[in-house]
């Protein structure tokens, strides 16, 4: 876990990549669920910034 938050911290693509991989899955998901309404409310601004996210992160360092 360590090394999850030292990447974090200098940049580096994978653990940043993670990150932005996780959010748009949790945006999909809140996107398919019918129970909460927030959650659907707010499932594209998620996906959008996971996405973007990952767009800018893919150009960090290895």
């Amino acid at each position: 876990m360590s090394r999850f938050f030292n990447g974090i911290l200098r940049l580096r693509r994978g653990p940043w990549e993670m990150t932005a991989t996780v959010l748009i899955g949790l945006g999909v998901f809140m996107l398919m669920q019918p129970f909460v309404l927030w959650a659907y409310t707010y499932s594209f601004v998620i996906t959008l910034v996971g996405t973007v996210m990952f767009i800018i992160v893919s150009h960090f360092p290895e």
